[in-house]
């Protein structure tokens, strides 16, 4: 089958040497390389899903229904602080 990729410059100079060094076609080679690197992957034990350890912070000190109002001072407040070393 023909198709049309893309491969990074140095990745193509290092396979068209390993071709000619082992003296078989760049399609050869190709087709060697890819054979191997889906072999390594299919062989691979598959990954375990990552899971995320729990815990519980406890109850909020802060009224949560005022998060965005809090949230906002606390950046107002920090925009002064800097506005201020600038002085």
């Amino acid at each position: 089958m023909r198709s049309t990729v893309r491969i990074d410059d140095q990745i193509f100079a290092e396979i068209r040497q390993r071709a000619a060094k082992e003296r078989v076609s760049l399609t050869q080679m190709l087709n060697r390389l890819l054979r191997r690197g889906l072999k390594a992957a299919r062989e691979r034990s598959p990954r375990q899903p990552y899971r995320e350890e729990i815990f519980s912070f406890g109850r909020p000190r802060a009224d949560l229904r005022k998060a965005l109002a809090v949230a906002a001072e606390l950046e107002d407040e920090e925009i002064v602080r800097k506005l201020e070393l600038r002085k």
